[in-house]
């Protein structure tokens, strides 16, 4: 289950990164987007929030249920900055609504930033799960 949601974040993500892009660049080109196009990109977000919430509630239950505790591997660190930076980027998207000038600048690096977050998340449990591996 975790590698399906896993793959579904990322999934999510690519997502959001080509809507996001196509809303930067209509917008900076003063061009009409399609009406569909935000919601989608909302959708989409909402999704991956439940998806990483999802993901660091199997992470947490399942390491404490094999190890006994956590902190065995860099892979705790790197999945909380990746909940933290899905949450911000999430709670920034609240602040563009009400035309905070620093909002959208604040979504867009939190999102570059989580690309190379989740990445490392990756990394990090793709060395996780060969050790639940026999």
């Amino acid at each position: 289950i975790a590698a399906w949601s896993m793959g579904l974040s990322l999934f999510a993500y690519s997502l959001l990164a080509v809507s996001g892009g196509w809303m930067f660049f209509a917008r900076h080109n003063k061009q009409k987007r399609p009406k569909w196009l935000r919601p989608f990109h909302y959708i989409i977000g909402r999704i991956m929030v439940f998806l990483v919430i999802f993901l660091m509630a199997i992470g947490l239950v399942g390491t404490i249920g094999y190890y006994g505790n956590l902190g065995h591997s860099a892979h705790l660190p790197a999945g909380l900055t990746v909940v933290t930076l899905v949450l911000v980027s999430a709670w920034s998207t609240t602040q563009i609504n009400s035309k905070q000038p620093w909002a959208r600048s604040l979504h867009i690096t939190t999102n570059i930033i989580l690309l190379f977050s989740f990445a490392t998340v990756s990394l990090t449990g793709w060395s996780v799960v060969q050790k639940y591996l026999p």
